[in-house]
């Protein structure tokens, strides 16, 4: 089986919409293990006017849900992180160290309101940048004005930051248009990452062997390995892509 790690799920129980308790989380963890996820990063939204768990309490959560799956005896190791729905605070509350960055890298992993235009984009990477963090794009295909033009990946990428796409998005979930746009970033290879984003165990799951698969026999092993494997151990170990 191939292996994977997952840089973006709602599994941490009961902090945001996914998990709403520890059963469902290991449930949900015992899917990550049979779909070949060794690692995973455990990223509960970060909104702005919300109660978000502070940085130090998601490393408690973190740890006591590795310990929970170790009694289970579920053999995946998990991390700490946030998916930061972006504002104007953000830059601020990322040089404060009020949210978490990806697995205490330098990496955090950012999201947008579907309709943002892509110069707001654009901007808030900037600022993210400046603030000394590296950016990754969180569910890329969900942004309206990117997807109408591809050549905005193409400068985010160029910008220096990272590009995530969801499995299922791929695998044709979200209609025909988003699978499309998917496919066409993998082909240029202009995805960095791909993860599941699983907020349950039913609609959506941890499930990425499928995807893994297929993107192994279309676009080859080689860039298979890198975005479901090497490049997110690159964020677990700091390292540059």
């Amino acid at each position: 089986m191939l292996s994977s790690i997952d840089i973006h799920c709602h599994i941490m129980p009961g902090v945001d919409d996914g998990s709403p308790d520890v059963e469902t989380s290991l449930n949900m963890l015992q899917t990550a293990e049979k779909n070949g996820v060794e690692s995973i990063i455990l990223t509960p939204h970060y909104k702005p006017m919300h109660h978000n768990v502070s940085p130090e309490h998601n490393r408690v959560y973190c740890e006591r849900l590795q310990e929970k799956a170790q009694k289970a005896g579920l053999n995946i190791r998990l991390y700490s992180g946030n998916e930061i729905y972006y504002s104007d605070e953000t830059q601020r509350e990322l040089e404060n160290g009020k949210i978490c960055t990806l697995a205490g890298s330098d990496y955090v992993l950012v999201e947008f309101h579907p309709t943002n235009p892509y110069k707001a984009i654009h901007n808030a990477i900037y600022q993210i940048q400046a603030a000394g963090f590296i950016p990754i794009v969180a569910h890329v295909e969900r942004y309206s004005d990117i997807v109408s033009h591809v050549s905005h990946v193409e400068d985010l990428i160029d910008m220096g930051s990272f590009i995530q796409v969801n499995a299922s998005s791929i695998m044709g979930k979200y209609g025909f248009g988003i699978s499309h746009f998917t496919k066409k970033l993998l082909k240029n290879h202009m995805v960095h990452f791909v993860a599941t984003d699983a907020h349950d165990n039913q609609r959506r799951a941890p499930e990425i062997l499928e995807c893994r698969n297929y993107v192994a026999k279309k676009y080859g092993e080689g860039y298979s390995q890198k975005i479901f494997y090497d490049n997110p151990m690159s964020v677990i170990n700091n390292e540059m892509l």
